[in-house]
């Protein structure tokens, strides 16, 4: 199965309709598919509902797709950083749909592994669990969290090979295994691509049974707050 493409645009090529429901990796401005994100945006793809842990910042990240009024709906535990998605959040304009972090992490792994529905304690007695369903375990009341099944998840991973075996670096090790494992198709975009069989079996991170196409680019390497000393 090739899974190799020669550009966003060729990956995702026959996936995108206005109204799908998109899960994206990344955590602040690390590990953020930007080439996808950027191609989408040049596709013009519209309505789309996205589960991420937040929305980049105004010009980064899924934060170009709310500047061009692409995005209906956000599935986010992280709203700061973005004055955009603020504005539009407060002006009725973007739907928001609240998640703890840990709770929306689980959610993506869930779906990945074809769990529709578990229960947590986090959230209980908050406004995150008006409408659930709460059920008491050993004395301790919990509430029932859906699993995401997403229509294409999208992710940034450091290294690959040609079967789709994914090596995230550090901080960029966050949403994106959950992410990738929750989308009926997954992108991913990686800064290395390199022969199957040279990675050690015990360094992968995400197995390339859930990766199903992959291109290779350059990526910024941005810092999303700089603090310094004086000299």
């Amino acid at each position: 199965m090739k899974k190799i493409y020669g550009s966003a645009s060729e990956a995702l090529d026959g996936l995108l309709f206005d109204g799908m429901f998109i899960a994206a990796g990344g955590f602040g401005l690390c590990g953020i598919p930007e080439l996808l994100l950027d191609a989408i945006k040049d596709a013009g793809t519209r309505d789309l509902t996205f589960a991420s842990n937040n929305a980049g910042v105004d010009d980064f990240g899924i934060g170009i797709l709310l500047q061009t009024r692409q995005v209906k709906k956000m599935i986010s535990s992280y709203v700061g950083e973005n004055a955009e998605f603020m504005r539009q959040y407060l002006s009725g304009e973007l739907e928001l749909e609240f998640n703890p972090q840990g709770t929306l992490a689980e959610r993506m792994r869930a779906g990945g592994c074809g769990i529709p529905g578990f229960y947590t304690k986090t959230g209980v007695g908050t406004v995150i669990a008006e409408g659930k369903e709460h059920k008491d375990f050993g004395g301790e009341t919990y509430i029932m969290e859906e699993g995401i099944f997403a229509d294409l998840s999208i992710v940034k991973a450091w290294k690959a090979d040609a079967t789709g075996n994914l090596i995230f670096r550090k901080t960029a090790r966050n949403f994106n295994p959950p992410a990738a494992m929750c989308g009926k198709v997954c992108i991913a975009e990686v800064e290395e691509i390199v022969p199957t069989g040279s990675l050690d079996p015990d360094a992968i991170h995400l197995p390339g049974i859930y990766v199903h196409r992959l291109i290779q680019g350059e990526h910024e390497k941005r810092i999303e707050q700089r603090t310094t000393r004086a000299a």
